[in-house]
């Protein structure tokens, strides 16, 4: 269940164009069982035929396209003990999901919210997205019977959040209320998500007749929601965070319709990819039994002389790597030559909010991070520490703004040529393209991807479509450049060595084409995380 993450908004091409090669399923009408129209409210009016089991294969719906679900019931087919993992031994894994984009956690839940006329006119009608969700269930019980075999529940997988979030970073808790902020509204999405997980396992099994309660699985998503699915996690005990998505490469990389996709979203790769971490988090859990916890902080404390502060971490795969060479390194600068504001992903502010800069983050131990200080903390400062920021560092100054000729057929561009300042930066990255952005004022302020870059005169030449560019605010000569990526991220991950089962599929952006997909896991998203004091 979930948004549009789960639904694979905008996540094509494809990359799984051939049916599961370990036997799994989908009914009939495909992984997506939700649509609009009749049967919205009323899935039990679904035509039978619909329900065909058939095997589990990407398809493409307008804009929707590749999902985690081959990803995640062939990893996890693939991985089990024994001759489990064989395509024609049970069991057989049946993937299914009932939610849309854009949407919040009661419109998604038993409280149906959209059908509330409260709801903004384009996102009111009928819902039915968690009564559909049950439907599903009794389909698959009563074709398993009619077909002589066993069907149970093995996991719930969660994809939401990004639709709660608030214009401040706090929380809402539906389309006519007021943001709560946080932490107030990380406790009630907490709290909400936790109850949502009882219900609908209660309700799911009463359908199914299965013992125990079902589990589910989250993924961390970006704001405020982020850390409160953390927080669900560590309230329940039948509630698992998998880890961030960060990793994963972005929409803006997709291709459908003519044209690309939005950064938010997952590129055709990225959703294969991510059903594969969670196959990998389900089984260590129920098959394995391990007391899983994601990459996450557990404390932080100055060093003797005040000139670092040592992270110490919660490492499912020891021991830790900085990697900056499978994501960029991230890093943005404080002012003076050498110094940074941010870090791999790391920033640390004092209790007026202001960044206290970094000269370096380094690994202490298989478990342990130091960050260096550009100067010591004074005594009693109140420090906390936040991870997860988009910058990649400066790019330089527009020298030229250059209108590139129309081409019947394809899309206007325009070229920016652009002299390097200060340290350089590579943005041919291995993922795909990325985001430059100017530095101006609010009003003037824009961003678009790179589409094309090239080097000419000792300058480089970065092509960008003019109907990418944000509120389409163009740029401008003498502007200077960032770049960033699409997700906020840092570059602190284990050494999980489990092997996927896919490679990177899509062949028309970055290098990694062929390559099996990493399992590591990367650090997930936090804010405020508080320094320590040592006792004297």
């Amino acid at each position: 269940m979930g948004q549009s993450l789960c639904e694979g908004s905008e996540s094509l091409p494809l990359v799984t164009t051939t049916p599961s090669p370990w036997g799994n399923w989908m009914f009939q009408r495909g992984v997506r069982t939700w649509a609009h129209g009749p049967w919205s409210a009323k899935p039990e009016g679904r035509p039978a035929e619909d329900f065909a089991l058939v095997p589990l294969q990407a398809s493409m719906n307008g804009g929707t396209g590749e999902t985690i679900a081959n990803g995640l019931a062939d990893h996890l087919k693939a991985t089990l003990p024994g001759v489990a993992s064989q395509a024609g031994e049970a069991p057989h894994f049946l993937v299914t999901y009932a939610g849309q984009g854009g949407r919040g956690i009661d419109e998604l839940s038993s409280a149906n919210q959209s059908a509330d006329p409260r709801s903004p006119e384009t996102k009111r009608h009928a819902g039915g997205f968690y009564v559909t969700s049950l439907d599903d269930a009794r389909r698959a019980v009563a074709l398993s019977k009619a077909r002589g075999q066993d069907f149970a529940i093995t996991a719930l997988v969660w994809m939401q959040g990004e639709a709660n979030g608030g214009p401040t970073g706090g929380l809402v808790p539906s389309r006519w209320e007021a943001e709560l902020p946080a932490p107030k509204g990380q406790e009630w999405y907490r709290d909400r998500l936790v109850s949502y997980r009882k219900q609908w396992s209660d309700d799911l099994r009463a359908i199914t007749g299965q013992a125990g309660e079902i589990p589910l699985f989250t993924y961390q998503t970006l704001g405020a929601a982020g850390h409160a699915q953390l927080m669900a996690a560590d309230q329940d005990p039948h509630l698992y965070m998998v880890g961030p998505h960060y990793m994963v490469p972005s929409a803006i990389n997709s291709r459908y319709a003519g044209r690309h996709g939005e950064g938010i979203h997952l590129a055709a790769d990225g959703e294969r990819w991510y059903g594969e971490q969670v196959a990998k988090v389900v089984r260590r859990v129920l098959i394995e039994k391990e007391d899983w916890q994601p990459l996450r902080p557990r404390r932080a404390v100055p060093e003797a002389g005040r000139s670092s502060v040592l992270v110490d971490f919660i490492v499912p795969r020891p021991p830790l790597v900085l990697d900056d060479a499978f994501l960029p390194r991230q890093q943005s600068a404080a002012g003076k030559p050498g110094t940074y504001g941010s870090l791999a992903g790391f920033q640390l502010r004092n209790q007026s909010g202001a960044v206290i800069a970094l000269e370096a983050v380094q690994l202490s131990s298989a478990t342990q991070v130091r960050l260096k200080l550009a100067a010591p903390l004074p005594p009693g400062a109140q420090i906390k520490i936040s991870y997860g920021v988009p910058y990649l560092g400066a790019v330089g100054r527009i020298t030229a703004v250059r209108l590139t000729p129309v081409v019947e057929g394809q899309p206007a561009t325009t070229e920016l040529a652009v002299a390097r300042e200060g340290s350089s930066i590579s943005l041919k990255l291995d993922e795909g393209t990325c985001y430059i952005a100017n530095q101006a004022p609010a009003a003037a302020a824009t961003r678009a991807p790179i589409r094309d870059l090239r080097d000419e005169d000792g300058k480089i030449v970065i092509r960008i479509e003019n109907r990418e560019l944000r509120n389409q605010v163009p740029f401008l000569e003498g502007q200077t450049l960032v770049a960033y990526r699409a997700f906020s991220y840092g570059n602190l991950r284990d050494s999980d060595p489990e092997k996927a089962v896919y490679a990177f599929g899509d062949r028309e952006y970055g290098t990694r084409a062929g390559q099996p997909y990493p399992l590591w896991n990367w650090c997930v998203l936090f804010n405020s995380f508080p320094v320590e004091e040592l006792s004297p």
